[in-house]
């Protein structure tokens, strides 16, 4: 890359900038210096897009080997993401953070966590058990049980007159009236 004009300025062209009412810098050029800058301009412009098709080309044939040896993008993915967890396996932190948890699941602390939260699951499931079976008994009894009958609303096929002198209410009224009569004696 010793064109001139790419890196660096050639000799020949001095820059000397000064401020421009928009903001923008503008440098003190010649026609000559302008001519060869867009020249170059041009010329870079023009490697930038053949560059951009030969990319494209690769990447196209690139495809087209894969096709033919049977890779798809999704075996390709599926390798990268085997290829990364055996990475991620052989790492020293991975390696390192495998044998604390290996060292705190065989601890004496961890072993008697778990025997204590077996022993509670086993009492939790044994109590749940008899809680269901007293439920289940409940519910056997209450469908033995005969359905509650409505009330039933007293219909009289008698009048009051006329049930006064019948003997039911005769012999009604004679216990009441020995009720109030041994009720007096006792007072």
């Amino acid at each position: 890359m010793n064109r001139p004009g790419f890196g660096r300025t050639s000799p020949s062209m001095n820059f000397s900038s000064r401020d421009v009412g928009n903001g923008c810098s503008n440098t003190d050029l010649s026609e000559e210096d302008i001519d060869n800058l867009q020249f170059e301009l041009t010329k870079v412009e023009d490697e930038i897009q053949t560059l951009r098709q030969v990319l494209l080309a690769k990447e196209h044939y690139a495809a087209d080997i894969r096709a033919q040896l049977g890779l798809s993008p999704m075996s390709n993915i599926k390798q990268n993401l085997s290829k990364g967890w055996h990475e991620v396996q052989t790492s020293s932190p991975y390696l390192t953070a495998s044998a604390t948890l290996e060292d705190i699941s065989n601890s004496n602390v961890c072993m008697r966590t778990r025997e204590s939260l077996s022993y509670a699951g086993q009492v939790t499931t044994s109590a749940l058990s008899s809680v269901g079976v007293v439920i289940t008994r409940k519910l056997t009894e209450m469908r033995a049980l005969p359905l509650p009958v409505p009330p039933r609303t007293l219909t009289h096929t008698m009048s009051v007159p006329s049930m006064r002198h019948s003997s039911t209410f005769k012999s009604f009224e004679e216990m009441v009236g020995n009720v109030k009569v041994s009720d007096q004696r006792f007072v």
